[in-house]
């Protein structure tokens, strides 16, 4: 069965950052995707994501107010195993 799209909201694209919130309803995946740039993510709410990878299955806890960063390059796709909606805003840097 397939699993429900989560929702990303743009709320800037200019020439330095794209800045998104994600939100993800239980069982939301994002799709495969290989991101393009350097990227921060601001966690909004608790919980712990899926990550489907190609080294394989990997959990991403979240907290809220601990933001962390990945490099260029990252292919996933993640996914809301819980059983309540997950929110963070992605910060891409240009």
């Amino acid at each position: 069965m397939p699993r429900p799209q989560a929702v990303p909201t743009v709320q800037i694209d200019n020439e330095r950052v794209i800045v998104t919130e994600w939100r993800f309803a239980p069982g939301a995946e994002t799709g495969w995707h290989r991101h393009a740039h350097d990227y921060v993510v601001v966690p909004m709410t608790g919980g712990v994501l899926t990550l489907d990878t190609p080294e394989g299955m990997k959990q991403a806890p979240l907290t809220p107010g601990h933001s962390y960063t990945r490099q260029v390059g990252v292919e996933h796709n993640v996914i809301n195993d819980t059983a309540h909606e997950i929110v963070f805003v992605e910060i891409e840097v240009r």
